[in-house]
């Protein structure tokens, strides 16, 4: 499916046409009838002579609803530049033209239209004017064809010429992350809310969950439509109107994104390369207050100029937008940027969720112009390098890539030797990558955290587990899947909980063997009276041998002695079902202060849970 736009100065004749073409008035607005002006968006469809069936969006040509104009054509596969030929060029067509170049609109044909209205002599002048506006633009060398929507003169060559330059445009992508840039919300009696819009980067499927990005809101399909027909599912490049449950139509305005759950987040800051039209009336300086234009929303912006002070007419460069309302964009989407009453130039972002720069600041400007220009694999690396480890499906989310291609880019990387897989099956979906830069500074910081914490405590096996994943920031499942990889393939040694770099080894003198020797020897023959503690350092090396187990603070066991404790206590549970602090005291002829120590760890390791006053077996 194709979506063909209308562009044009205003009384050129685009709803003329349309309706001329499909026999459909897209003018819908009753003021648009009363007034012969179109003031919104208007739709239509037709049927080719290939077969083909296409979408028509009509936009309005009067420069007071450019912000509608440009609500239109942000998704369009051909676009129809009209030039009336009594009046030739003007204002809005070469506004509209620049519009067309700056969100990189490749397919175009202009339209001459009332040529029924002209002679011969003003037909070819107005045919050579329009020739010559297009040159230099991304319309250059576009086909140009006279109609007269009175008399139909010429609209058959206008159909051919739309079916030849479908013919080589390519269909739309299908990345798997539908988006649906809303530009109507209303509501059918009997249905419910009903938005219409373009969609990209997916399909979408009656019965699907669905979010409004935006706003946060979750919804269902009902029903899809294109061109009035019920579908089942609705293709990328399609006009699509969906029916919501749950939502009101007053909830949704145009500019909300309609997706799948959970990828798309909305921000207020991109990072974007931007030219300034060549015909603006002045440079634009640094933090120059603008509205920001992308699909179908608009919000107040203000352009910070990344190298310079002034971005003079004609020029592109690096920016920083800041924008007053949130936006659901993703890296790719084009954009455009006007003032009150003018188009000031677009451009194309490049990072999404951008975190302020300092200016003139030479290693973020080399970073976008990789995000931008550089090879696929170094565009991978930059997109991996904003958070790593990421699997392949957060980076095509990142990078607007299909994850079949993100796979594909990051496996050539892993042969150039700069990324790697934590998975030993190699670059597979789910498997979480690094870049090999990466993966070195936090191999190299756990090397350093450890190599500290063996000199400052030669006596210890190693660091607890989990405190060294917290000082690596490594936490959650994420964090565990990375810390499994650095203990297993990446040379660390974990052995019961206490993780040591390899050539690490616990060496202790004769003498400090024999003050344990005698210290876990008197714990053993009297559990409940325990000798005088020895130094903190040699008591963790009995730990982490597991030679004692420390309770409390306080209360310490020889390990077999606690394993005795353990068993006289789960003996008794497994007769009677629980167990007091008291009857444990009893049980053991010991004090209230081991019973409850004793308890306490039973609890703390799973083995007992409490219940009020009582004990039972955790899994009991």
């Amino acid at each position: 499916m194709y979506v063909i736009g209308t562009a044009g100065h205003v009384d050129h004749g685009k709803s003329t046409l349309i309706q001329a073409l499909t026999g459909m008035d897209p003018d819908r607005l009753q003021e648009e009838k009363e007034r012969g002006l179109t003031i919104d968006l208007g739709f239509a469809w037709l049927t080719m002579p290939s077969g083909r069936e296409v979408s028509i969006i009509d936009v309005p040509g009067h420069e007071r609803f450019i912000k509608n104009m440009l609500a239109g054509v942000g998704g369009v596969d051909l676009a129809l530049l009209v030039i009336a030929a009594d009046e030739s060029v003007m204002p809005q067509t070469r506004e509209h033209l620049a519009i067309l170049d700056l969100l990189q609109v490749r397919r175009g044909i202009a339209v001459v239209t009332k040529r029924d209205l002209v002679d011969a002599d003003m037909l070819e002048l107005a045919q050579l004017e329009v020739e010559e506006v297009l040159q230099g633009t991304a319309m250059e060398g576009a086909p140009i064809v006279s109609v007269s929507a009175t008399t139909r003169e010429g609209l058959d060559e206008l159909l051919g010429a739309v079916d030849a330059a479908l013919n080589v445009t390519e269909e739309s992508h299908d990345l798997g992350r539908p988006r649906l840039a809303i530009d109507r919300s209303f509501v059918v009696s009997g249905f419910g809310t009903v938005v219409t819009g373009t969609l990209i980067d997916g399909t979408l499927s009656v019965g699907q969950e669905v979010e409004l990005v935006l706003s946060g809101k979750r919804s269902r399909i009902r029903g899809l439509q294109t061109h009035r027909k019920k579908l089942e599912q609705a293709e990328p490049g399609s006009r699509v109107a969906v029916n919501l449950s749950g939502i009101s139509s007053y909830e949704v305005v145009r500019g909300e994104v309609l997706t799948t759950p959970g990828w798309l987040r909305t921000t207020r800051a991109l990072d974007a390369q931007v030219q300034l039209l060549p015909g603006v009336a002045k440079a634009a300086r640094h933090n120059l207050p603008l509205t920001f234009h992308a699909h179908t929303m608009d919000t107040p912006a203000r352009l910070r100029l990344l190298d310079r002070d002034e971005l003079q007419p004609g020029d592109q460069t690096w920016v920083q937008l800041s924008l007053s309302e949130p936006v659901a964009l993703v890296r790719g989407d084009h954009f455009v940027v006007r003032s009150a009453d003018a188009t000031l130039g677009g451009g194309v972002v490049v990072d999404v969720h951008a975190k302020r720069h300092r200016r003139r600041h030479a290693p973020t400007l080399q970073r976008l112009e990789v995000l931008a220009q550089g090879s696929p694999s170094a565009q991978l690396l930059q997109a991996l390098e904003t958070g790593e480890p990421a699997d392949a499906a957060t980076l095509a989310r990142r990078a607007n890539l299909a994850e079949s291609e993100v796979l594909d880019r990051a496996r050539s990387a892993a042969e150039e030797g700069v990324l790697m897989s934590l998975s030993r099956d190699g670059i597979l979906a789910g498997a979480l990558l690094y870049t090999t830069a990466g993966w070195s500074r936090l191999f190299g910081n756990a090397q350093k955290q450890l190599s500290a914490f063996h000199e400052q405590q030669p006596l210890r096996q190693g660091m607890p587990r989990e405190e060294l994943r917290n000082r690596l920031g490594l936490t959650g499942q994420t964090g565990a899947q990375v810390f499994q990889y650095l203990t297993e393939d990446g040379g660390l040694v974990d052995e019961a909980g206490l993780v040591s770099l390899p050539d690490h080894a616990v060496r202790v003198s004769p003498g400090q063997q024999q003050r344990m020797d005698d210290f876990l020897k008197a714990l053993e023959r009297d559990p409940f009276t325990p000798p005088p503690a020895l130094d903190a350092a040699l008591m963790s090396v009995l730990a982490d041998r597991g030679q004692v187990v420390r309770a409390t603070d306080g209360v310490v066991f020889a390990g077999t002695a606690y394993q005795r404790l353990e068993a006289t206590v789960l003996a008794h549970l497994g007769q009677h079902g629980k167990v007091t602090v008291a009857e444990v005291r009893d049980l053991l002829g010991t004090s209230r202060k081991y019973a409850m120590a004793l308890l306490e760890h039973l609890d703390e390791t799973h083995v007992t849970r409490r219940m009020g006053d009582e004990r039972v077996l955790a899994k009991g």
